[in-house]
């Protein structure tokens, strides 16, 4: 098949066209389940169609809730945008495990973001080092007015300085700044301010160094590129849950509340050495974590990089929770970078985004990375509790039935019968199969 040029100057209908006609055999059936799933109001549409390119309809989530959140003494219904069985029913089983025994706390560490400016010169060191400290204060001033509304609600630019990097790659520099971007998760606003800074220093470089007439442009300062860092362990928040080991009792541990405790923490340690539990372990966390970043429109991708390389800031990859027993007492705590915004970008734009926040209160940045953090700690605690007692499948197979179900177009009275038969069988795929279908050979 010969590419295709101008597919984005199409219109939405002719690019549908264009696949079904050339990839979907013409399929009536596939063209309408893509428009099946546009949005019947032809303005929101619009919105979500301008949120990335070459739009041709929308893919759907779950939006599930988890209430009886309780942080701080205060108490929330948190939004999950989520696909994955029983990881809303595991938030909201965990949130009523600990609303009886005080609820999850959380605090703020910091809210510091990274942006680099990174460099080449391959001039002198002390020279470079000369003229950033004698400029600093003007290269300040130059990126002022691009602050300047930042500043006024609390934040902007904390920190510069030039980090010299020639132990790793020959020539390298950076120009390392520190920001602070309030609610905002402030991209946009660190970006443009580097691309300045960079700009502004090597203008001042090169209007300070006297070249040969042959030099050329590489001999001077090179900026390689200016961009914020998504790794942001400066930005950082702690949840956690603490309670008397005794009143962690409950029947359905089948064990005391003493051996879960030991037995709970020791799985926390595993995670702790053994990479291979720790991946697993983490990636249970940020299902709680993803499913409330997508619902309220911020970036899943740059909190998973961050929180997936600050799991191995000590050259082990680890698990990111931290459990210990003391004189009777039981804590269970995560702490975790997350760079989340409430103002600006999609959170403003999205429909459901918008409705995210309503639902939490409008929170601020900073509240809305203490609920993140709790939802990613109480997703942990249901998953090493289901591990460490009765075995992670039997609940997580018993919302994995309503899809088998929904694959084998089960009609009402099937489904019924097959939630009754699998109360205390193994659920597999060829089980309930075989189940709706002994039924359907009956009738």
């Amino acid at each position: 098949m010969r590419p295709i040029s101008g597919f984005s100057k199409l219109s939405k209908n002719q690019k549908i066209d264009y696949i079904v006609e050339n990839f979907l055999d013409n399929s009536s059936f596939a063209k309408d389940t893509i428009t099946s799933f546009w949005h019947a109001d032809e303005k929101s549409q619009k919105i979500l169609d301008e949120f990335s390119e070459n739009t041709i309809t929308n893919f759907a989530f779950p939006y599930g809730v988890v209430p009886n959140v309780l942080i701080n003494d205060k108490m929330y219904c948190v939004p999950m945008v989520i696909e994955e069985s029983s990881v809303v029913a595991a938030a909201a089983k965990s949130s009523k495990f600990w609303l009886e025994r005080g609820g999850f706390h959380a605090e703020i560490v910091d809210t510091k973001k990274i942006g680099q400016v990174h460099l080449i010169w391959e001039g002198d060191k002390q020279l470079l080092e000369k003229l950033f400290i004698e400029n600093k204060e003007a290269l300040l001033e130059k990126v002022a007015p691009l602050c300047l509304n930042m500043e006024k609600r609390g934040g902007g630019l904390l920190d510069l300085r030039l980090e010299d990097k020639t132990d790793l790659e020959k020539g390298y520099y950076q120009l390392w700044c520190e920001f602070n971007t309030c609610d905002a998760m402030g991209a946009n606003f660190i970006n443009s301010v580097l691309e300045a800074l960079g700009q502004e220093f090597k203008m001042v470089v090169e209007s300070n160094v006297e070249f040969d007439e042959e030099a050329t442009a590489s001999e001077g300062l090179q900026v390689v590129m200016a961009i914020l860092s998504n790794y942001t362990p400066d930005c950082l928040v702690k949840a956690w849950v603490e309670c008397s080991v005794e009143d962690l009792n409950d029947l359905s541990f089948g064990m005391s509340a003493e051996e879960f405790a030991q037995k709970f923490a020791r799985a926390v340690r595993i995670a702790k050495i053994d990479v291979n539990r720790a991946t697993t372990h983490n990636k249970g966390i940020f299902n709680g974590i993803d499913a409330v970043i997508l619902a309220t429109g911020n970036d899943f991708r740059a909190i998973e990089a961050c929180g997936h390389t600050y799991a191995a800031r000590d050259g082990q990859y680890r698990g990111l929770t931290d459990c210990e027993v003391v004189d009777g007492k039981f804590k269970f705590s995560l702490e975790i970078p997350l760079s989340l915004g409430t103002v600006g970008g999609l959170t403003a734009l999205h429909p459901m985004a918008r409705t995210t926040l309503d639902m939490l209160g409008q929170p601020s940045a900073n509240e809305l990375m203490m609920i993140t953090a709790v939802i990613g700690l109480a997703q942990n605690f249901s998953a090493l509790r289901s591990l460490t007692t009765t075995g992670i499948q039997k609940g997580h197979m018993k919302m994995h039935l309503m899809n088998i179900l929904n694959h084998l177009e089960a009609s009402n009275e099937e489904r019924e019968k097959a939630k009754i038969h699998f109360e205390n069988e193994v659920i597999s795929f060829k089980s309930v199969r075989d189940f709706i279908g002994s039924m359907r050979n009956y009738q």
